[in-house]
């Protein structure tokens, strides 16, 4: 059986120590691609770096995009060094530049609760939710203008995400990275052709309704992830999350669901390599 972490902050100085040595450990786990989404235009020539210097037995892919949580810091802190037409000129040329080196946008979306803690009253609430709305709107055109995938980032902000979703009716839709929600909200995004990453959370027996849901999913509509550094499963809590944790997120999979593991982890690479890797159907 092999393994792609869908979703991957490698780029994070939490890995830079030891990388190599942890490549090699995902390796010799049958981890065998990774792909890493950007957060932020800093970070974005580290993604690329990284998907050029890896090891070769391990191909670490990477996405471009500006994550919801930059545009909330920024907001509130400086926003005068926020730009919708400066970042949508650099993130554009970017995704011309390195178009045949990533396999989607991202990570990008929307965050309600984020947004929440983070301003000081509705109206500021209301003009910052508007922010991420433009800034989601842009990225969602990149995806389509150059026929990548996209990586969703949603908190708390279903009603809006599938709105912008269905305006842009994206051929190659993407990845709701990190989904928790119910039955009929994994529906409504598999309706729109999007796979649902599969993480941490299902170690969590709390996240009772997420489960229910992933168990009863299409097996062609999931992707498995582990978010590293963050969201690490539920006996690690408190530490700092590790690719090598998809084995733990995949086997709270097979647990799960009805299916052999064996069947699952072929359908799943199946998904990836449909959704990333498949560049010019």
């Amino acid at each position: 059986m092999k393994f792609t972490d869908s979703h991957c902050h490698l780029d994070f100085t939490e890995f830079n120590k030891a990388l190599p040595q942890l490549l090699n450990q995902c390796i010799k786990n049958n981890i065998n691609r990774i792909i890493v989404p950007s957060v932020n235009p800093e970070h974005w020539q580290r993604v690329l770096t990284l998907s050029k210097q890896h090891n070769t037995k391990i191909k670490v892919a990477s996405a471009l995009g500006i994550h919801p949580w930059f545009l909330i810091v920024h907001d509130k802190l400086k926003p005068k060094n926020l730009d919708l037409d400066l970042h949508q000129q650099q993130l554009a040329s970017m995704v011309s530049q390195y178009r045949e080196k990533i396999v989607a946008i991202g990570e990008c979306g929307i965050d309600v609760f984020k947004a929440k803690k983070n301003t000081i009253d509705d109206n500021e609430l209301a003009s910052n939710i508007r922010l991420q709305q433009d800034f989601f709107d842009m990225q969602l055109a990149l995806a389509s203008q150059h026929n990548l995938p996209i990586i969703v980032h949603h908190c708390q902000s279903h009603h809006y995400i599938l709105a912008q979703l269905k305006q842009h009716k994206l051929a190659k839709a993407g990845v709701i990275h990190a989904f928790s929600g119910s039955y009929q909200q994994a529906k409504d995004y598999i309706d729109l052709g999007f796979k649902l990453g599969v993480g941490g959370t299902i170690t969590y027996p709390r996240a009772k309704k997420t489960i229910n849901a992933i168990k009863r999913l299409p097996l062609s509509s999931l992707v498995l992830e582990t978010d590293a550094p963050a969201m690490p499963p539920i006996d690690q809590q408190g530490m700092a999350n590790s690719p090598l944790n998809l084995l733990k997120v995949f086997q709270a999979l097979v647990e799960i669901r009805d299916e052999s593991a064996e069947k699952i982890a072929t359908q799943i690479e199946v998904n990836v390599e449909q959704l990333f890797f498949n560049h010019h159907s």
